[in-house]
């Protein structure tokens, strides 16, 4: 039975085959496809770095329908990353690419080492503005919001403290 998934990627260092973030993020949306069917593809954003990264971000989300349960697909995930020269390193730094699942359309999964919906996406614009590129409809099944409005509670403005 094929499970659909929205998988968040990223990257701020480059590759010496991919070249720039920008590249290397496109080129994983291809890398990705082996994992069965991208249905949606996001545009890529520039967002600002974060935490210990001291460079800029390239920013995308996906939509893959898989056969894949939910930790074999963090398992293809994670050495896609490794194959693309991911290391282990400082929380937050630089990284050639980064790829996480966000939402599932079987609800939640709970397990070692994976957690859906993931459990930061809701606070980070740079997951939720590609993600409402192409499923602004999904629903997060922990807080019952769309995307739409996860990242519009998240980007809207908030009035000055007095």
């Amino acid at each position: 039975m094929s499970s659909t998934y929205l998988v968040a990627l990223g990257s701020n260092r480059r590759h010496h085959l991919y070249g720039d973030p920008r590249g290397v993020v496109l080129a994983a949306m291809e890398e990705l496809a082996a994992f069965g069917t991208v249905l949606a593809r996001s545009p890529v954003l520039a967002t600002p770095a974060m935490g210990a990264a001291q460079r800029r971000f390239a920013n995308a989300a996906l939509v893959l329908e898989s056969e894949l349960a939910p930790p074999a697909l963090l398992a293809a995930l994670k050495r896609t990353e490794r194959e693309f020269g991911r290391r282990r390193g400082q929380r937050w730094g630089d990284r050639v690419l980064d790829c996480d699942i966000i939402l599932w359309s079987g609800g939640r999964w709970a397990s070692a080492g994976l957690a859906i919906p993931h459990p930061e996406y809701r606070r980070r614009a740079f997951v939720l503005a590609p993600a409402r590129a192409i499923a602004p409809h999904w629903r997060d099944p922990a807080s019952g919001l769309r995307i739409a409005q996860a990242h519009a509670r998240l980007t809207r403005p908030r009035p000055l403290p007095r």
